[in-house]
């Protein structure tokens, strides 16, 4: 049965980090660009626009992930319980996907903030074979930074696992450079 009208109620939204500078003194440490940040803000504003707003938030510790949350989550004034994780820094998509199933139990959107090629990967594996077409086709032209996949999850988060998720949207944030006059 239904929580919400379709599905569980339960959304994940994979996003793959913004724009980011292409050296830093260590990887860990590349922050985010300017566009990197008009990129994420924009997507922030998405999701606001689709009434998504997150409660819980997995963000792998590198600065252009923290980045990414920080600046998404600024333009829908977020009061999502975040956790940056080190181990998502790293991570391949079992790992990344055992860390997703640890979710609190009553969230009802959840946002995985990470890396390429984890995040095409785990969006892409928890879709169950009936995706919005036209979502589908989008996020598999390609995964550029500042994407996101939203899935409607249909088990607990407990039990997140190949094919238990729907994708129903798909978004690449492209924030507008601010003009001269």
């Amino acid at each position: 049965m239904s929580e919400s009208g379709s599905g569980s109620g339960r959304l994940l939204v994979v996003i793959r980090h913004a724009k980011a500078e292409p050296f830093a003194a260590e990887d860990h440490l590349r922050a985010l660009t300017d566009r990197g940040r008009r990129d994420a803000v924009e997507a922030g504003l998405w999701l606001a626009a689709q009434g998504i707003e997150p409660d819980y938030a997995f963000v792998s510790s590198a600065a252009r992930t923290v980045g990414t949350w920080e600046s998404l989550a600024d333009a829908f004034q977020s009061v999502a319980e975040v956790l940056i994780d080190d181990s998502l820094y790293v991570a391949s998509p079992e790992p990344a996907l055992e860390t997703l199933r640890t979710a609190p139990a009553d969230a009802k959107v959840v946002v995985f903030v990470g890396h390429n090629p984890t995040a095409a990967y785990i969006a892409h594996m928890l879709d169950d074979g009936n995706p919005d077409e036209g979502a589908f086709r989008a996020m598999s032209e390609g995964y550029p930074t500042a994407a996101m996949t939203v899935l409607e999850v249909q088990v607990p988060w407990a039990d997140l696992d190949v094919g238990t998720a729907r994708i129903t949207g798909f978004h690449v944030g492209h924030g507008v450079a601010p003009t001269s006059s």
